[in-house]
């Protein structure tokens, strides 16, 4: 696993385009977990997690499982003939685990700890197929933000990343990331994360477009909620 995740990016995305933004290069390369042919994706896609309000998320009676609640993007006012229109939209923002307790994502999710207090990190927030989203998590894919390591975001420097320490993390494998040298130009990419917060996607099909010193340009199928979603070639 180590020799195939060479490279991760957080994305720094509004999630104010929940409801009206779009932002899709060509085809819409958004899959549900489900749908994938792609091994290697479904397995680095369960070290990703939703960051889900404290108001969207209950632990059941027992403490053995949480039961996800949330307005379908259709009830939030998309169109019902739109992609995905049926599907639940419990996510603020995405994330993805790189230590036994500890998540990365964009640092304008987690400004404070008021806002690590506020949510919940769940994993296998996703459809279980065409019909029917994963709402009943068991209590070991489901974490809360214990406190913030390191917070950054920077208009100056163009940092927007946050690092937290979760409470415990239980069966779950940390994602490797690049530690040196740089992505080149017509990469290709994959992002898995929550767009619109919904429940997981993969949408590969995209490619570095440019570089600099800070940050390169990719064509990603993204959206507002994918906001701390891990990136790889």
């Amino acid at each position: 696993m180590e020799r195939l995740i060479l490279s991760l990016l957080l994305l720094a995305l509004s999630t104010a385009s929940i409801a009206s933004t779009k932002v899709i290069y060509g085809d819409d390369d958004r899959l549900d977990v489900f749908e994938s042919t792609n091994s290697m994706f479904v397995e680095l896609s369960k070290s990703t997690a939703a960051m889900i309000p404290n108001r969207a998320i209950k632990k059941a009676f027992g403490g053995k499982t949480y039961t996800i609640k949330s307005k379908t993007l259709a009830q939030r006012g998309i169109c019902k003939s739109e992609r995905f229109a049926n599907q639940p939209t419990a996510a603020n923002c995405s994330g993805f685990l790189v230590g036994d307790k500890y998540l990365v994502t964009a640092g304008h999710c987690i400004r404070s700890q008021s806002d690590c207090s506020g949510s919940h990190w769940a994993f296998n927030y996703k459809m279980k197929n065409t019909s029917d989203a994963n709402l009943q998590l068991p209590a070991n894919d489901v974490y809360r933000c214990k406190k913030i390591i390191s917070q950054s975001l920077d208009s100056r420097t163009k940092d927007d990343y946050a690092l937290i320490e979760l409470d415990r993390v239980t069966n779950k494998r940390p994602l490797t990331f690049r530690r040196k040298g740089k992505v080149t130009k017509n990469t290709k990419l994959v992002v898995i994360g929550h767009p619109t917060g919904l429940p997981t996607k993969i949408a590969d099909g995209a490619w570095v477009r440019s570089m600099n010193n800070v940050f390169f340009s990719a064509n990603l199928d993204t959206y507002g909620g994918n906001s701390g979603s891990a990136v790889f070639n």
